[in-house]
């Protein structure tokens, strides 16, 4: 029986550790991120991937920072076949990757050597991609940096949001992951290296990208929101307000109306210009210190006072 030592943390991570469990990898142990405070209450929450390593009762480390920490000593120690990584959230440090009997091996969220980093699938989406995937790699030192040993591309939707990708890519991922593994154990399977001239980095996003820009087409508008939902959400400031939007459409016609103006309301519907004459349609929202709100709510309530021609959002 190969043995492995499983590295995730979120949503994504789940079906490819319940796969290697349902195809007979034996799991010496799963590491996950600390527990952590969500929410305005700060409520102490596991990670996807605890919950599920519990109800299996697979050994768990959950180092707050791997290098030189006695967890990692102790995952070195069980000597595994594998070391197998899915949206883990820390580097590993080479001392761990060389532990691993056979390979060390990734499995990332885009098609590489586009967007390496954090958040390929955000930037896939919000960059209009009409495509994203999957890549098992090997893992060195340097980020997502490995040669690649297979990919699947997925389609993007224009009604796709980063956590509809998730669900698809974690899917894919644990199917491709096993289709793989085989060929890796048995040394029948030699790695590509990435062509390092087309790199395309993906950072985490910061807070600053999460305001939106009226500027850019409807579509880019759109393809932001859905980027950044469900977490953490994009927002404008409208009608002198901070206000989140989680919700938009882009609308099949045209206005000379500048970015950010109200080009038609109605009791159902906000139309916002966007760039180069492209409208925008605000399906859900959010005021800062209310909860999400239908477009008609919002305007039966704090938007009561919008007007066709006023310029709302800057």
């Amino acid at each position: 029986m190969t043995s492995v030592i499983f590295m995730g943390t979120p949503k994504f991570s789940v079906p490819v550790l319940q796969g290697l469990v349902d195809n007979g990898y034996e799991i010496l142990g799963v590491v996950t991120q600390p527990d952590k405070p969500v929410g305005r209450k700060h409520r102490i929450e596991k990670s996807p991937v605890k919950v599920l390593a519990e109800k299996l009762n697979l050994p768990l480390f959950q180092p707050k920072k791997l290098s030189k920490s006695p967890e990692m000593e102790k995952m070195i120690s069980l000597k595994p076949d594998l070391i197998i990584t899915a949206a883990f959230g820390q580097f590993l440090p080479m001392k761990l990757i060389d532990s691993a009997k056979i390979a060390a091996i990734n499995v990332h969220g885009s098609l590489l050597p586009k967007y390496r980093g954090g958040a390929p699938v955000q930037y896939s989406i919000m960059n209009g991609d009409k495509k994203t995937g999957i890549t098992i790699m090997y893992m060195v030192k340097k980020m997502d940096a490995g040669d690649i040993i297979s990919q699947k591309a997925v389609p993007i939707t224009n009604s796709d949001d980063t956590e509809t990708m998730f669900e698809k890519l974690s899917i894919i991922g644990r199917d491709l992951l096993l289709e793989t593994l085989p060929k890796v154990i048995a040394g029948k399977v030699q790695g590509v290296a990435q062509d390092e001239a087309k790199v395309i980095f993906s950072p985490n996003i910061r807070p600053e990208q999460e305001k939106l820009d009226f500027s850019k087409t409807a579509f880019f508008v759109d393809a932001k929101v859905r980027a950044l939902r469900p977490d953490p959400g994009s927002y404008v400031i409208l009608n002198g307000k901070r206000t989140k939007i989680w919700q938009t459409k882009v609308v099949d016609s045209k206005t000379n109306m500048k970015p950010g103006t109200i080009v038609e309301k109605t009791k159902h519907q906000l139309l916002i210009a966007a760039g180069q004459g492209t409208v925008l349609s605000l399906i859900e929202v959010q005021p800062s210190g209310k909860p999400k709100q239908q477009i008609t709510d919002y305007l039966n309530g704090t938007g009561q006072s919008l007007k066709i021609g006023q310029k709302v959002i800057e």
